[in-house]
């Protein structure tokens, strides 16, 4: 499993990408009004910032004119993933998109039946929120992750799984071991994926007798 950075906070990814194993990064207007820039502006900026994919949402809500903005953001890079919804409107937008070559993202995506829809409409990631799904008791991991999984497995479909709503790292262990393509998280998130205590305790450790033997 692959990793991209959930955020449109602009240090959190300079810092991210130095560590090297970030491929990308998934924004949402939600995140970027957050963070109190203009649209476009925050997304030319974390442009300039990763290699990988950026991911932008659309913020039209019938399907012409997502097409017409999908066509907007996707001249700001050529790194660019559009981001639309799993709805009629959003799927409709994305069959227009993938034909003329755009590459889209459907987002929101809370079934397998959903995931498919949309695999057939051209989508090149599907976005499955698994937090959101927890939430209300479901299993976000072990149904509708291995759903998809299989689903896209057993009719050979070539669409990438980015698993979002990743909010511990359990969840992010779970896909990987379902074998999700891309999980996408926050970067306190990421830190936490590599921070354990016993790694900081032997380190102290190591140091304390590093020191220890020099004073003698």
């Amino acid at each position: 499993m692959r990793f991209f950075l959930d955020t449109a906070n602009i240090k959190d990814i300079e810092k991210a990408a130095k560590l090297g194993i970030i491929e990308g990064v998934t924004t949402n207007p939600s995140l970027i009004a957050k963070e109190g820039m203009d649209f476009k502006q925050a997304i030319k900026t974390i442009n300039d910032l990763v290699n990988g994919f950026v991911f932008a949402e659309v913020t039209a809500l019938d399907a012409e004119e997502m097409v017409k903005e999908g066509l907007e953001l996707n001249e700001l890079s050529d790194k660019m993933i559009i981001k639309l919804p799993c709805n009629w409107e959003g799927i409709s937008a994305c069959k227009i998109l993938s034909d003329k070559g755009v590459k889209v993202a459907v987002t929101l995506v809370f079934s397998a039946n959903q995931a498919l829809i949309a695999a057939r409409a051209g989508a090149y990631f599907v976005a499955p929120f698994v937090g959101r799904l927890n939430d209300i008791s479901q299993d976000g991991v072990g149904t509708l992750i291995k759903d998809i999984r299989e689903i896209f497995e057993v009719n050979k479909i070539e669409t990438k799984i980015v698993a979002a709503s990743l909010r511990n790292q359990i969840d992010v262990l779970n896909c990987a071991k379902a074998g999700v393509d891309i999980g996408t998280v926050p970067y306190s998130t990421l830190i936490g994926l590599l921070n354990h205590p016993l790694t900081d305790a032997g380190l102290a450790k190591f140091m304390k007798d590093w020191e220890t033997m020099q004073n003698k």
